[in-house]
């Protein structure tokens, strides 16, 4: 596999919510990033409909520690109202992830160049991405950078035996990836060894399946790689 990336991102702050807490409008972050989560700043660093992240693992540099505060959510009947938002703060994770191509968009088969892609994704992420990178919320500013996984001391790095986080979020399947008519979320059993999580793949089996709803892919309809493009149609015209 030689299309793996790897970087840093860091932050202030980071939420990646819980959604047993979101219920009374509280939120809560768990204790160290999810699947889906990571690969959302990737996505944000570079993210072509032609290719699939699949993030392989992270690593967990900083001590877990969180922080409550208190804010003022819009109300969807207008106003505002109160609440405690519980952050993760002062997060550093080191990230190793790959891309594949995405098996349901025959249409984009010419795009599929791995030294292309690849090569534009390292320089995205040497300049911090394409678009802002947030940690799990809006208001959760984050920094991205190169890096080798592993390179530096982390706080996990000499603790004994496994930490178990229980059950957690782990992505959802949109159709446009899975190939199927439903939106569904997916959860499993969390672990971290040394400071490294290592995640299962989105199609595995042994993550637990939930469908949120009726879905249909409805991907944009594209001009092909080897048609003429609109300004070399203008040419045409012109001469």
């Amino acid at each position: 596999m030689d299309n793996i990336v790897e970087f840093q991102v860091e932050g202030k702050y980071a939420l990646f919510t819980d959604p047993l807490t979101r219920v009374g409008g509280e939120k809560f972050s768990y204790q160290v990033p999810t699947y889906e989560g990571l690969k959302g700043i990737l996505s944000s660093v570079y993210w072509k409909p032609t290719i699939i992240w699949i993030i392989d693992r992270v690593r967990i540099v900083n001590a877990i520690q969180t922080q409550a505060r208190n804010v003022r959510p819009i109300k969807y009947g207008g106003g505002n109202d109160l609440a405690i938002y519980t952050y993760l703060k002062d997060v550093v994770y080191q990230v190793e992830a790959h891309f594949e191509w995405n098996p349901h968009r025959d249409d984009l088969k010419e795009d599929r160049n791995e030294n292309k892609h690849y090569f534009i994704a390292k320089r995205m992420i040497d300049r911090g991405g394409r678009r802002d990178v947030f940690l799990g919320t809006r208001e959760c500013q984050a920094y991205v950078t190169p890096c080798v996984f592993g390179e530096g001391k982390g706080f996990y790095d000499d603790y004994p035996g496994e930490i178990s986080f229980g059950v957690m979020f782990h992505g959802f399947d949109y159709p446009d990836e899975s190939g199927e008519s439903a939106l569904v979320s997916c959860f499993w059993h969390a672990t971290m060894q040394a400071g490294v999580i290592r995640f299962l793949r989105p199609d595995d089996q042994s993550l637990i399946r939930k469908e949120v709803r009726p879905m249909q892919a409805n991907p944009p309809q594209s001009i092909g790689l080897n048609e003429p493009s609109l300004v070399e149609c203008l040419r045409e015209q012109e001469g």
